[in-house]
């Protein structure tokens, strides 16, 4: 599998509050995004998040957030190493995913920016 980044997951309560804040430390400009009833952007090497409690109380399980080349090569690195796949792999805004459980309980989830097939 190739590692390409990893973002960090933030989960906030005034979203547009956060922004300015992430921006100014990272130099980069966020990109916006809805994942069911939370908002995202993503500041450099960081997923803000904001929404409902329920949904992000989900959220905060994930550890990390993981760019691949690919989900499909991830998707079999992880079946072979005896993960367990939670949700996907599935096409999202910011590319295909899948959220994995490996061995020692860690939830990730895997992202590549090859969106869905054409």
């Amino acid at each position: 599998m190739d590692i390409q980044g990893t973002s960090l997951r933030i989960c906030v309560d005034d979203l547009d509050r956060a922004i300015p804040v992430y921006e100014r430390l990272t130099g980069a400009e966020a990109m916006r995004f809805s994942n069911g009833p939370v908002s995202v952007a993503a500041v450099g090497p960081f997923f803000l998040m904001s929404g409902p409690e329920g949904h992000l109380e989900v959220l905060r399980k994930i550890t990390a957030t993981l760019a691949v080349k690919d989900v499909d090569e991830a998707l079999a690195d992880l079946r072979a190493v005896g993960a367990e796949i939670i949700a996907g792999p599935k096409s999202t805004p910011a590319g295909r995913n899948v959220v994995a459980r490996h061995p020692d309980g860690s939830v990730f989830e895997y992202v590549d920016r090859q969106g869905p097939p054409e």
